[in-house]
């Protein structure tokens, strides 16, 4: 049976930099590419070596989503949850929904500058 993982995701936002300056920090991710992209587009690849997210934008792309239009959430996980929720507050948003599961605090969740939610989670 073969084998698989996510390479990437793509998701459109309205400011690529402001996005990849946030999953730099929260998760240690490097600018894997960036440059122009459809319609008009700029594209920043943001990851690590084996996986990435393509942030994209256009002058279309106008934000303003809603939650499971189509995306529920993208969800990440650190190895530091206090500190990773530090950079969220950092960023100006606001962390909700603290989950609590044995044995202690295990994930929270954002909504970024264009209303896509993120879940951090951690089993550290």
């Amino acid at each position: 049976m073969p084998k698989g993982r996510i390479e990437h995701a793509n998701i459109s936002v309205t400011d690529p930099d402001r996005s990849a300056a946030l999953l730099a920090e929260l998760l240690g991710w490097h600018e894997r590419w960036s440059g122009p992209s459809m319609n008009d587009g700029r594209t920043i690849h943001i990851g690590g070596e084996d996986n990435y997210v393509s942030l994209y934008t256009n002058p279309g792309v106008a934000g303003e989503y809603r939650k499971g239009q189509p995306l529920n959430h993208i969800a990440f996980m650190v190895d530091d949850l206090d500190a990773a929720e530090k950079v969220v507050v950092r960023h100006g948003l606001e962390p909700f929904s603290h989950g609590k599961y044995e044995p202690g605090p295990r994930c929270f969740y954002f909504f970024d500058w264009d209303g896509i939610e993120f879940e951090v989670v951690s089993y550290e």
